[in-house]
């Protein structure tokens, strides 16, 4: 690696626990760690996390990332501990297979003195940030992070810098019932058709109706708003199907928004006008505007 080549970061979550470290390559033999600097370490004294959340690694996506090493080499610095003579990985376990692939002799890495407890945090924040989860899986992510780690939703949004609501909708899947779950990771519905069944008084059977008609994902929203109408006590369908139209102007556009904004986990709003329109992200904090600008130029994130 050049000395020259610019910093890449660890991503948000990771700086969070551990602080902005400075690119300092230092030789083998001397205790970098203490400074916190990034230097090469060997491949063949790096060992991989049994504890590592993640088991799967998609061969096609590693043989992609294993041709931009042998093109430009690790952007991205691994995280390691030492582990009597050699390391472990805490957090950049995917670029170590793929350099590994691109038959490098060795990568960049900082290695901290990390306990076990911070090692597995940092496993579940690396795994949220960088891998394509399922929602189901991203969301058990975030129910670690809070029951085993002691953060609130707000906590774990910044540290994944993802938006709050979107920390909440994802955990909300977790009290799903299992067909409904399971309608989810096989893909026979999506996450929006999943929004909408959360708030059905019976979401396994709505799901089977999605499931059976191929409702759109706006029809499973109407056919949740109509079972919950239905079931209040006192309801009248019609006057609140008249008010519900008058509040939802444009129901396409908003499930765009939340669709959108699911990918994202960040608030989206679109403003259609004829044929053209606006689509705005908001961001909270600089770490969210930051993973905004790496992805619009398709940097690593």
């Amino acid at each position: 690696m050049s000395a020259d080549r610019p910093q890449k970061g660890l991503g948000m979550g990771l700086q969070a626990l551990l602080g902005e470290a400075a690119r300092a390559p230092a030789p083998e033999g001397q205790q970098a760690e203490s400074r916190g600097g990034v230097r090469e370490i060997d491949i063949a004294r790096i060992r991989r996390n049994a504890d590592q959340p993640r088991i799967h690694f998609d061969e096609d996506a590693l043989e992609e990332l294993a041709r931009s090493i042998r093109e430009r080499g690790v952007l991205q610095p691994i995280l390691l501990r030492r582990n009597g003579e050699d390391y472990m990985i805490v957090a950049g376990e995917r670029r170590w297979r793929a350099a590994q692939r691109a038959q490098l002799h060795s990568i960049p890495a900082i290695v901290r003195d990390i306990d076990e407890s911070t090692v597995a945090e940092l496993a579940l924040i690396e795994n949220i940030q960088r891998e394509d989860l399922n929602p189901l899986e991203e969301a058990e992510g975030f129910r670690q992070l809070i029951k085993r780690h002691g953060h609130t939703q707000d906590g774990v949004a910044q540290l994944v810098h993802k938006s709050r609501s979107h920390v909440a909708n994802l955990l909300r899947l977790l009290e799903l019932p299992e067909f409904v779950r399971q309608s989810l990771l096989r893909g026979d519905i999506s996450m929006g058709h999943a929004r909408a069944v959360a708030t059905a008084p019976d979401p396994e059977a709505l799901t089977q109706l999605i499931v059976r008609k191929g409702l759109s994902v706006r029809q499973a929203e109407d056919q949740a708003r109509r079972e919950k109408e239905r079931a209040a006590p006192g309801s009248d369908i019609g006057r609140a199907s008249a008010r519900n139209a008058v509040k939802a102007a444009d129901a396409d556009i908003q499930a765009l928004e939340r669709q959108l904004g699911d990918i994202l986990g960040l608030k989206v709003q679109v403003g259609n006008k004829g044929q053209g329109g606006v689509v705005t992200l908001h961001y909270s904090s600089l770490d969210q505007l930051d993973m905004i600008c790496q992805r619009l130029s398709g940097e690593p994130i």
